[in-house]
């Protein structure tokens, strides 16, 4: 025989001369619903197992795969292959188990046929995540896929929806918003009927479903468990940021106070009186030192707790109070000018100085912050 001739047969010969045909069945639905043992090894006992399935449960698609496994078969052994198919099975909880129970299925199968190649036939993606598992045990050569009319898209759209809902109740992240919430309207409504109260309850309804919508769209219960944290620079976060808060707050009696009585007349209506640039003057001018006193302890708060943390925020928050003090100057000479009916040129020198201190500032601060970056040692 020539060299060429022997080429030429080498190449047409195939590289897998005995495939065995494995339809996998993950969920065990062949065991579950008609009772059969597995793994089932030959045509005549394959077909015998298709059929029971198919009438146990006609829109069960295993079946199906079955019968297309053995026509798979079928057809290797016309094109000169030596064949055997068989059905294995796993759990009917999946997971680890059944797929330990089919590759010990598969195991005993080469015990008896011993196969130098695989054709893998499935009827969805469940059943080829076992893809891997086989391999270990035998070569895969081809992987036939069974699509039924319908069945396959339904099948993924239960899948998906499936896998959501559970993330949905079981996952803590999602079930206290999809859960919680609900549960909190649907009990205060089932009170509101039993009391009587139902036009009340029915506010509280509205406002509770408000609050937990602001709460989830601005992220309020991750920034508060962040700044709640049981730590030191947790307890000063809290601290300074509920001081803010009142002084905030204060800051709006203590403009209130500084108004002039003689201003606030009676016989004026309300929206002459909130517009006048005297009153607004007066009533900024009395709450400014308690409003930046507010907000410097809020700012103030995150630079200790950043700068306890060793975190590199703490240049950008010192940056934020000295841009907050530079503009206080500005602001309280505004007062000054609706108040006093001074000339807006005013406004100029501490704008000018302000800008100046913030540029200043904000060029050390940077500065400071690239070379901290860069994990060179700081020289105060």
């Amino acid at each position: 025989m020539s060299q060429d001739t022997k080429l030429r047969k080498d190449i047409k010969s195939p590289t897998s001369s005995r495939l065995l045909v494995i339809c996998v069945d993950r969920d065990n639905d062949v065991g579950e619903k008609a009772g059969i043992i597995t793994p089932v090894v030959g045509r005549d006992a394959c077909i015998e197992a298709a059929q029971r399935l198919a009438l146990e449960d006609p829109e069960d698609a295993d079946s199906n795969s079955i019968f297309y496994a053995i026509r798979t078969y079928e057809d290797l052994v016309s094109k000169g292959y030596q064949t055997e198919v068989v059905t294995v099975a796993g759990t009917k909880n999946k997971g680890v188990e059944a797929d330990e129970k089919i590759a010990l299925e598969i195991r005993k199968v080469l015990e008896k046929f011993s196969a130098n190649g695989a054709v893998i036939v499935s009827d969805g993606e469940d059943d080829e995540s076992v893809i891997p598992i086989i391999q270990n045990v035998l070569p895969i050569v081809s992987v036939q896929r069974v699509v039924m009319r319908v069945s396959r898209t339904v099948e993924y759209s239960y899948a998906v929806f499936g896998k959501y809902l559970k993330m949905l109740i079981y996952d803590s992240k999602y079930s206290k918003f999809v859960l919680g919430v609900p549960g909190i309207l649907l009990l205060i409504g089932g009170i509101a009927s039993v009391v009587g109260y139902t036009k009340e309850i029915f506010a509280v309804l509205i406002s509770v479903l408000g609050g937990a919508f602001l709460i989830r769209a601005f992220d309020v219960d991750r920034v508060w468990s962040n700044w709640a944290k049981p730590t030191p620079a947790g307890f000063i976060r809290i601290f300074t940021f509920v001081a803010g808060i009142i002084l905030i707050l204060a800051s709006i009696q203590s403009g209130i106070s500084s108004l002039n009585t003689s201003l606030l007349a009676q016989d004026k209506e309300i929206l002459t009186i909130i517009t006048d640039k005297i009153v607004i003057g007066q009533f900024v001018a009395g709450g400014l030192p308690f409003l930046w006193m507010g907000v410097g302890s809020i700012f103030g708060g995150m630079l200790l707790s950043n700068w306890l943390s060793g975190s590199l925020r703490a240049i950008s928050d010192s940056l934020r109070l000295i841009v907050l003090g530079a503009l206080y100057p500005t602001v309280a000479q505004f007062t000054s000018m609706l108040v006093n009916d001074e000339s807006s040129f005013t406004l100029i020198p501490p704008l000018l100085i302000g800008l100046a201190i913030t540029l200043i500032s904000a060029t050390l601060l940077f500065h400071k912050y690239r070379k901290k970056k860069g994990g060179q040692i700081l020289t105060e």
